[in-house]
């Protein structure tokens, strides 16, 4: 029994040793910089109130630039005349007068058809033409004698007129048999050869003139008002890379195409090395003038949606989302006719994770000349473009 009761006095001894060592630890947790303040300390800094990082973009400054107005087109090169000679009359070609592909001046008998039929009418016309002269001299001789009367005079000097009439006629019968080269130009390829029958109004050759070519293109209406007869116009074709032609705005048609809402236009250049042909394809460039102070920034700052067009413009290290109506649009700039001004500094990558206001930090490919970081909130970045490094987060516990 004395045996029992000593055990029971040393496990009570130790529950109490227990419940002290826990009031102790208890009490020494709760007390101002315990070792819970760390702990409360780092869950406060890792709370929704830490400030966000900013985010990487690549920024460009918009900048005034003296630009070309123009209008781009495509278009055709046609011959400045251009026929098909065609016979008037049938009959077999008793002679051509050209070679293919060379030039010919105005006047030149390319093709002739034999003409013996045509000939001897013409010198039966110009025999009947002399007996009805010699007729018409002898009547007025007798008038003049009193031995006819008037009306026989008439008789005669009528059938005169009779006569030259039909001289004239084999005379342009003849005339069909030689076909002329219109104008001055250069001859095609010819189809027929000598001793071909030929119907008439069959295609014989083709006659074109290119020392001057004609340039027809288009345009869309919106430009109708700024056109005028004498502009520049600046033309490139695919066959001769790297050579630019001058040209000259010669004609606006009257008449706006109701389907594609655009106006067909002609221009007129000079080829006097017969380096153009017509038929080839054309690239146009219709000058209207130089404009300077545009402003212009890179096409890829340009955010479209819901009908409008915005940018990201960095003001203090924020982005800003900026609405602006554009322009012209050349070598991937575009010009913006309103909601930025000169200096503004404007995000052209990256802008897609962008919301407005939110922190930038520009990571540029290229240092910014110092003066123009100055006042956009931008510092300006190092030569060597370095990744973003991650914020700092709380302290990790344990």
């Amino acid at each position: 029994m004395p045996h029992r009761k000593h055990r029971y006095a040393v496990i009570a001894l130790a529950a109490a040793g227990i419940v002290g060592l826990g009031w102790v630890a208890y009490n020494a947790n709760r007390a101002p910089g315990g070792p819970q303040a760390p702990a409360a300390a780092g869950a406060k800094a890792g709370g929704a109130g830490a400030p966000a990082a900013p985010l990487p973009v690549e920024t460009a400054l918009a900048a005034p630039q003296s630009i070309t107005d123009e209008a781009a087109a495509v278009g055709t090169l046609r011959s400045n005349e251009s026929v098909v000679l065609r016979p008037e009359t049938a009959g077999r070609i008793a002679s051509i007068g050209f070679k293919d592909g060379v030039p010919v001046a105005r006047g030149t008998v390319l093709v002739a058809l034999d003409a013996a039929t045509q000939e001897a009418e013409l010198q039966q016309a110009k025999a009947n033409h002399a007996l009805a002269v010699t007729n018409f001299k002898r009547t007025e001789e007798l008038l003049a004698k009193k031995f006819i009367s008037q009306q026989s005079l008439d008789t005669t000097a009528a059938n005169l007129k009779v006569q030259e009439a039909a001289v004239a006629l084999a005379e342009a019968k003849l005339a069909k048999t030689r076909i002329r080269a219109p104008f001055a130009g250069v001859v095609g390829i010819r189809e027929v050869s000598v001793g071909d029958y030929v119907k008439e109004g069959a295609d014989l050759i083709n006659l074109e003139d290119i020392r001057t070519l004609k340039l027809d293109f288009r345009l869309p209406e919106l430009y109708l008002s700024r056109l005028q007869k004498g502009q520049a116009v600046e033309v490139s074709v695919d066959a001769l890379p790297n050579q630019a032609f001058k040209a000259v705005l010669d004609a606006v048609d009257p008449l706006v195409d109701a389907n594609g809402r655009a106006i067909s236009l002609r221009a007129r250049l000079d080829n006097p090395e017969l380096k153009l042909r017509p038929g080839m394809f054309a690239r146009v460039r219709l000058l209207f003038g130089n404009r300077d102070g545009v402003l212009m920034i890179p096409e890829q700052a340009i955010v479209s949606g819901g009908g409008k067009q915005t940018v990201f413009r960095i003001e203090e290290g924020k982005a800003k989302k900026v609405e602006v109506k554009t322009g012209l649009r050349r070598n991937a700039q575009v010009e913006i006719l309103s909601g930025l001004a000169a200096g503004d500094r404007i995000i052209t990558a990256g802008q897609l994770k962008v919301q407005d206001g939110s922190p930038v930090k520009a990571v540029d490919t290229a240092p910014q000349p110092a003066q123009e970081a100055e006042g956009t909130g931008v510092s300006k970045p190092p030569a060597a473009t370095a990744a973003p490094q991650a914020a700092p987060g709380p302290a990790k516990q344990g």
